[in-house]
């Protein structure tokens, strides 16, 4: 209760700390999507999958605001930790097995399409996160809360 009254740090840190921890890994996602791919892509900023994960990143980081200035002994902080395993593991989970499907089905596409028989839609591939990627992520989410809350 006497953090809520009289806080370690002031709440735009905390929203800043969030806030950058999702656009320093979308932006390397542009770096690092350019150096590989040759090319530049701006749309890569608002995308899903890549390196490293923005969702990890982010949630991470809120996790980590949350334990600074709540206490890491805290609800509020256990609150915001699940919702970080969660989101960490339906990134690297979930999402990543909908791509696999969708590449799958892709392949299913281009086989009709090459007998004439659809015309080719292609689904999204690159949904998900590998663990490393969300690992990244979240070191990613925790170092900005640290660098900005602490």
């Amino acid at each position: 209760m006497i953090a809520i009254l009289n806080p370690p740090f002031h709440s735009e840190k905390a929203f800043i700390a969030v806030f950058l921890s999702w656009f320093v890994a979308q932006a390397l996602k542009v770096i690092l999507g350019g150096a590989s791919k040759k090319k530049f892509d701006v749309r890569w900023l608002f995308d899903t999958g890549g390196m490293p994960s923005a969702h990890s990143a982010t949630v991470a980081s809120l996790a980590t605001v949350v334990g600074l200035y709540y206490g890491f002994k805290s609800i509020p902080f256990l609150i915001g930790l699940i919702l970080c395993l969660i989101t960490m593991f339906d990134a690297a989970g979930v999402r990543r097995h909908l791509g696999w499907q969708g590449r799958i089905l892709n392949e299913i596409v281009d086989e009709f399409y090459a007998k004439g028989a659809v015309p080719e839609k292609r689904l999204k591939e690159l949904l998900g996160h590998t663990p490393v990627e969300v690992i990244a992520g979240a070191f990613l989410g925790i170092a900005m809360a640290f660098l900005f809350c602490w």
